[in-house]
């Protein structure tokens, strides 16, 4: 049976004592814990005679409460004084939480903060666009050093497996346009322009650009991951003391996967998207399959494919360089692995998204609208 800590009091010589008995440990001193907490009477001195062990927990206990009766501790054991004396010195006198300034200096302080952290990000990551300049110059002047087989295999993860997720999705967005845009062309009885609506807006704006976001969330990430894991478990470090380059040999070919293949991925989104209207439009539109098709060639501006197919590279560097990027900064402990990958993701898409916005305003501006 389990023995809990317990007290008595004494009367003796004008003075109160306080007899402590029973193991003063973390797993039996709550009950005495909560009886000395609500004490009212005096207390002159404090006996640990009859205590047969103790720990940290029970020597913190005591000591408080012999600060707030301003009692003497008497009868403890070397061991008791030992933990007594040791609590008693790591005492500080700090606050337990730190004193914090107003709301009004607080939100300017932490606004400062993020942008002094954005200019060292900006800093950062233009350094490291230049490292990777260095490096594919570096392979340009020896076309030995280039990882053919490496970059294959990026190619085959980044593009060929991701046709799947990539052509549903794609199939899934071409049907919400068209059902969407045809509802509400209705009501004006123009139909029919369902097939403008969607051949122009897939080409232009959702194929390259929902395709950027999910090889951001796809792609990005795992770039993110595969090098800040090499980082933490120095491979990276390992890498380079046996001379091996880590932008020649991780960074450039996935690089050049994701800017190769992103136009080609962006093309065939918008294709997929296209069908995944003219079988909508068929089914609930009265529209023939075909007739949607053939319609695509004419209402569609071969300039809305050129834009698509400008914006899908640079769309795949951002990506690819903000996920390499990210990986590399990766240091400390595992947990920074999930950090630098969502910032990864995050940063990728809303830097596609602001990009898609200028670009936008650009092809209006040199009348490509």
């Amino acid at each position: 049976m389990r023995e809990w800590a317990d007290f008595s009091v004494e009367q003796g010589d004008g003075r109160t004592r306080m007899v402590l008995s029973g193991p003063l440990l973390i797993s039996s001193i709550g009950a005495l814990d909560r009886k000395l907490r609500h004490y009212d009477g005096q207390v002159a001195e404090i006996d640990l005679g009859g205590t047969d062990n103790i720990d940290t927990v029970g020597a913190w206990t005591v000591l408080r409460f012999a600060r707030r009766m301003d009692a003497e501790i008497v009868g403890a054991s070397d061991k008791a004084r030992r933990l007594i004396d040791a609590v008693e010195a790591a005492e500080s006198s700090a606050d337990i939480e730190p004193p914090r300034h107003r709301l009004s200096l607080r939100v300017p302080e932490r606004v400062g903060e993020l942008v002094v952290e954005f200019g060292q990000g900006v800093r950062r990551m233009v350094g490291f666009t230049g490292q990777l300049l260095v490096a594919m110059g570096g392979t340009i002047a020896h076309p030995s050093r280039f990882r053919m087989k490496a970059f294959v295999r990026q190619l085959e993860l980044t593009a060929v497996t991701a046709l799947p997720i990539v052509g549903l999705m794609s199939f899934l967005i071409g049907i919400v346009v068209a059902q969407q845009g045809a509802a509400q062309l209705r009501q004006f009885g123009a139909e029919i322009y369902t097939i403008n609506l969607t051949g122009r807006l897939t080409l232009r704006e959702l194929g390259v650009l929902m395709t950027a976001i999910m090889i951001a969330g796809r792609s990005g990430s795992a770039f993110a991951a595969q090098i800040g894991t090499m980082k933490l478990t120095e491979e990276i470090d390992a890498m380079r003391t046996i001379g091996v380059s880590p932008m020649e040999a991780l960074v450039i070919p996935r690089v050049l996967a994701l800017v190769l293949m992103m136009p080609l991925l962006g093309f065939y989104a918008s294709v997929i998207a296209i069908i995944g209207g003219a079988m909508i439009a068929d089914l609930t539109l009265g529209i023939p399959f075909l007739t949607f098709l053939e319609r695509i060639k004419e209402v569609v501006p071969i300039h809305d494919v050129w834009v698509g197919t400008i914006k899908a590279p640079i769309f795949g560097l951002i990506v690819a360089l903000t996920g390499c990027y990210q990986g590399m900064q990766v240091k400390g402990n595992s947990e920074e692995v999930g950090l630098r990958t969502t910032m990864a993701v995050v940063q990728a898409i809303f830097m596609v998204i602001v990009l898609d916005a200028f670009f936008a305003v650009f092809f209006d501006q040199i009348g490509w609208g």
